[in-house]
């Protein structure tokens, strides 16, 4: 990172949306194996191959990348943060029977399309990853506004997922973005990003990501411990997401979090090429078209 030109704003959107994809797509292959049945089946897995008890083709999205794409369609759709247009286009989706999706998500769209409300009651049992792996149409929308940011990246968690957990961490990684995409200098940029971690861990010791505590899960906690510990000790975006979904549970939602982060860290060129090559090529062209006017939109 230390010899290469800084990556340009569109440069470091399209790097977090099509790193989304590539991460969801390459942790799906091994969502829910532990470390060690994935180096029993596949020594390390550093390609995108498909399979996993999804039994997908090789590129193909789970639902971390189906609802990203939802919220942006109903973002450019409105022309504006619309909540309500948001959540049609969720429960559009989750009619269209989705390969997977969580329970918590499931259960949040079912009510929303039963009553209309766009509020979650709080729940201790809502705090997953559905609201997190999520929300980066809002982030590419709201950067520039902070106030902005967090109004909209707290009103999309709230229609499925009422937690503070969910809260903290969907606002910690919604900032970490933001801040990238801003620019700076890279050196000022991950100093900021541990700030960032370090506020999140002192707000609520329960995040606390060093030493990594080796879980990988659907819980919000333990997904963002898994995020953090990988972008912190690797330095560049391939090893990064590998490493990620190299530690097993959530893959697929581990890799496609860490992949935003690290795709707007890095850039888009640094994503690998082969893996673009296998993404699904839909999801391709519809994330390209995306992170375009979803930044344009918010400008």
């Amino acid at each position: 990172m230390s010899g290469a030109a800084e990556p340009t704003l569109y440069e470091r959107a399209l790097g977090a949306y099509l790193g989304l994809a590539v991460g969801d797509a390459l942790g799906a292959t091994v969502e829910f194996l532990t470390p060690t049945e994935i180096r029993q089946q596949y020594g390390e897995l550093r390609d995108i191959i498909g399979g996993g008890w999804l039994k997908l083709r090789p590129g193909q999205v789970t639902d971390d990348t189906q609802m990203s794409l939802a919220m942006g369609a109903a973002l450019l759709e409105s022309g504006a943060w619309d909540l309500p247009n948001i959540a049609r286009h969720w429960l559009a989706w989750l009619k269209s029977k989705p390969i997977d999706v969580g329970n918590t998500c499931r259960r949040g769209l079912v009510r929303f399309g039963r009553d209309g409300s766009l509020e979650a009651p709080f729940s201790d049992g809502d705090a997953g990853n559905g609201a997190l792996m999520r929300n980066l149409p809002a982030i590419l929308f709201a950067f520039r506004d902070a106030e902005l940011l967090a109004r909209c990246s707290i009103e999309q968690a709230h229609v499925t997922h009422h937690h503070p957990f969910s809260d903290a961490a969907t606002l910690c990684i919604s900032r970490m973005i933001a801040l990238l995409l801003q620019g700076g200098h890279w050196r000022d940029n991950l100093r900021a990003l541990r700030g960032l971690a370090k506020e999140l861990v002192e707000t609520h010791r329960q995040f606390r990501f060093e030493p990594y505590p080796k879980r990988a899960t659907g819980y919000v906690i333990d997904t963002a411990q898994t995020v953090l510990h990988a972008f912190f000790r690797t330095d560049s975006f391939e090893s990064c997401v590998v490493t990620t979904v190299n530690l097993g549970g959530d893959a697929d939602t581990t890799g496609a979090i860490v992949g935003m982060l690290a795709g707007a860290y890095y850039g888009a060129a640094e994503i690998p090429a082969r893996w673009l090559k296998k993404l699904d090529a839909s999801v391709r062209r519809e994330i390209e078209h995306q992170a375009l006017a979803l930044v344009a939109l918010g400008a």
